[in-house]
């Protein structure tokens, strides 16, 4: 006579996905919180508008312009008469650097002008003034 040995059940594991699914939501509230969403801060000004803005994708060196024509490089204040001396120490290394101006809309443009002047004269090849795209 054949035995055949009694066959045991075997236990499954399973793995707990609800804590795991849990975390993984809370991991991605975290990064979606945290994550830069290229908002220019420090000088506020508003950029005059452009149905065919295209958006800068390389390094540049940004000339900010306030509407009192006050002129910043970073967030840090710089004087007309020192602006050449900056600009050109910033270019001095770099072949075919691309200079933004971010001038505000309500500038007078003879200052906005003077500014890209200063730019030219330092060494800049080639110059952009920014705008917003127009919706």
């Amino acid at each position: 006579m054949l035995v055949h040995p009694k066959q045991r059940t075997r236990f499954q594991v399973q793995v707990p996905l609800t804590a795991l699914i849990d975390i993984v939501f809370l991991l991605l509230i975290y990064f979606l919180l945290t994550t830069n969403f290229m908002v220019d801060e420090g000088i506020k000004i508003k950029l005059p508008q452009a149905k065919a803005a295209a958006p800068q994708t390389e390094e540049v060196i940004t000339v900010y312009v306030d509407r009192q024509g006050r002129a910043f490089l970073g967030t840090q204040e710089v004087p007309i008469a020192g602006l050449f001396d900056r600009l050109k120490e910033m270019i001095s290394n770099r072949e075919n650097k691309l200079v933004v101006i971010r001038a505000d809309r309500a500038v007078i443009l003879n200052k906005a002008v003077k500014v890209m002047d200063i730019a030219k004269a330092a060494g800049a090849s080639r110059l952009c003034l920014a705008t917003e795209k127009d919706f």
